[in-house]
């Protein structure tokens, strides 16, 4: 692991925690392998086992057989570079800094002089399972922090935040096929699809690695869009079906773009599947199944053509007119916190702990991840490091928690392209957001009756639904106090 000038502290730190875990865990069995897989845009409505029946994904859908399948898992903030900040530190975007996509150099908006990047000081996870006896390994899509500009700080590559191996893609973006990816610490061009060549690498660490407690994280940048090219046999299952459009009555919505794109978009997905096959065999050959934990979830939700846009949190309207810029946002431009947006898939094999076929029904965010890989591998959390999540193991353990927090805080400060300023604040029967940016933008929607957010109430003045905005509100605010959230100090509160 290559250790930055700064970074030493959160080390002993780390180290300290390590040296109590090893000796808890001396004489035990051998630590679980953990083949953590992460896609990019894959919405919870993409899979088979989600219950949608256009979608080819067979290895995806037995996985799920075999595992704890999750009905509600979140992320807290729907696009790439925040959401990936609470993967790997178990807090919320904003208590770093990184409120909205990374540029990547060559990127319009991309400045040299303001480098962005996940906080070299941070304790991952990765980080962690390393000082633990872990071999680890990023292939794939980071997306948080670049290092290839002449002149960049190195310490945002993912070496310098506990993953040992890196090998793929340097910034946020990347074509799904003759990418540029790194390898051997060089930048060079590689011939054929991305998924596939990220499989390829992934197999060969399954291999090498066979010996030694491992994790393994696997970061597709598919389905991210552009979608196209993808092979004959993810292309095939679609290519005479005429596709569902979820939204079909909304207004002046595009129905033929929307099945257009939902058919590349599926069939970038079931690329996916195919290549988790390959993994899921790998270890079958290997004989590393029994002891190998296999995580599958993506970095945020997406939407085609529900509530009349695509896109994740920085949507677009999708309908046959454009809709016009105004003074806070772009041409086209629909920010949001759409359950769709935000739900993603959560598939958890864990042999010999989590009985198959579990069908995990409590609230879970990308937050959790830290805490429950922690658990999982016997990992110590660091002392004095602050956690948003919970472990969620002893639910995949099969107990019943009474004391199970199922409501979902999110926010989401688009500073790219457009502004808004969003929290949102989730329980089962109700959902406000509010846009501190442009309060005429704030929405209310009664999930209990109108679960695919349909029908904003925010103006209907009525006794329960002052109350409600009254009371979520009074939490938005006590949760934004709670992380220290930077947009307090520029905004007043009623």
């Amino acid at each position: 692991m290559t250790l930055c000038k700064g970074t030493m502290g959160k080390y002993i730190l780390i180290i300290l925690c390590v040296c109590c875990y090893a000796s808890k865990t001396h004489g035990q069995s051998k630590k679980p392998n953990i083949l953590f897989i992460y896609t990019d845009d894959q919405a919870y409505w993409t899979l088979g086992a989600s219950g949608n029946n256009q979608a080819f994904t067979p290895h995806l859908d037995l996985l799920a057989k075999q595992s704890a399948f999750f009905e509600n898992a979140y992320v807290t903030t729907p696009v790439c570079s925040p959401s990936r900040v609470s993967l790997m530190t178990g807090q919320y975007a904003s208590e770093y800094g990184i409120l909205d996509f990374i540029p990547q150099p060559g990127h319009r908006l991309y400045d040299p002089k303001k480098p962005q990047g996940l906080d070299p000081n941070s304790i991952t996870f990765p980080e962690v399972l390393s000082l633990a006896g872990y071999k680890t390994g990023l292939i794939g899509k980071w997306h948080l922090g670049d290092w290839t500009e002449p002149g960049a700080d190195q310490h945002f590559h993912p070496t310098n935040q506990g993953y040992e191996y890196f090998m793929g893609i340097t910034g946020g973006g990347e074509s799904p096929i003759d990418p540029n990816l790194e390898e051997n610490g060089v930048i060079r061009k590689m011939k054929g699809l991305t998924v596939d060549i990220l499989t390829d690498r992934a197999l060969q660490f399954l291999e090498n690695n066979k010996e030694n407690p491992f994790l393994l994280s696997v970061h597709y940048r598919s389905p991210h869009a552009k979608w196209l090219p993808v092979a004959d046999e993810d292309w095939a299952p679609y290519g005479d079906q005429d596709m569902k459009v979820p939204h079909p009555n909304y207004p002046d919505l595009d129905i033929v773009k929307v099945k257009t794109k939902m058919k590349e978009y599926m069939a970038s997905s079931s690329g996916v599947d195919r290549n988790v096959g390959k993994l899921l065999r790998q270890l079958e050959d290997l004989g590393l199944s029994v002891n190998t934990i296999v995580i599958f979830t993506s970095d945020h939700g997406y939407n085609m053509g529900h509530n009349g846009i695509e896109h994740k949190g920085n949507g677009y309207w999708i309908t046959k007119q454009d809709h016009p810029a105004t003074e806070n946002l772009a041409a086209n431009s629909r920010p949001n916190l759409y359950d769709q947006s935000l739900h993603v898939p959560v598939i958890i094999r864990w042999p010999g702990v989590i009985e198959p076929g579990l069908r995990v029904k409590e609230t879970f965010t990308n937050m959790d991840w830290y805490p429950t890989v922690l658990e999982m591998a016997g990992a110590n959390i660091p002392e004095n490091k602050v956690l948003r999540g919970r472990s969620i193991v002893p639910i995949l353990k099969g107990q019943k928690l009474k004391n199970w927090d199922n409501d979902l805080y999110t926010e989401y400060s688009m500073i790219n392209y457009s502004n808004a300023l969003m929290r949102s604040y989730r329980t089962a029967e109700w959902k406000l957001v509010k846009d501190f940016k442009d309060p005429t933008r704030d929405e209310l929607y009664h999930l209990a009756k109108d679960p695919d957010e349909r029908i904003n109430l925010i103006e209907q003045n009525s006794i329960e639904v002052n109350r409600v905005i009254t009371d979520l509100t009074d939490k938005i605010y006590k949760k934004m106090e709670e992380i220290g959230d930077p947009l307090l100090g520029s905004i007043q509160r009623p």
